[in-house]
């Protein structure tokens, strides 16, 4: 089954921390960049940061400095470890695999997980 799997959403006060994960099924063969999207009730999705295989990162400035994304490529698995977390954080956090090919050899381009919820109270 193609899925991507995301894991590490919950509540957390303001300036506390979490872990977002997000797997990739073995279906998958390759995958060029992996990123993390959110969107809050009534906004559009907006990019919180990407990396592609080779370990480029890409950040929205409103998460420079309290949000790192890491990627193991052997597991297919993209991590967003967020610190000192705000209310403006919360949202629906969403994972992203922008183009690749599957086990069977055909090609992806903008594959989505379902979503986690982040909910940060102040």
């Amino acid at each position: 089954q193609v899925q991507l799997v995301e894991s590490g959403g919950g509540l957390v006060q303001a300036g506390g921390s979490l872990r977002l994960s997000c797997a990739a099924s073995r279906s998958f063969f390759s995958i060029n960049a992996m990123g993390w999207y959110r969107q809050a009730p009534g906004k559009q999705r907006d990019l919180v940061a990407t990396i592609t295989s080779g370990g480029s990162t890409n950040y929205a400035d409103s998460v420079k400095g309290r949000f790192t994304i890491s990627r193991d490529n052997a597991r297919n698995t993209v991590y967003l470890q967020m610190n000192s977390l705000k209310p403006e954080d919360t949202a629906v956090y969403y994972c992203n695999a922008d183009r690749g090919r599957y086990m069977d050899g055909s090609y992806f381009h903008d594959y989505w997980g379902q979503g986690t919820q982040v909910t940060v109270s102040s």
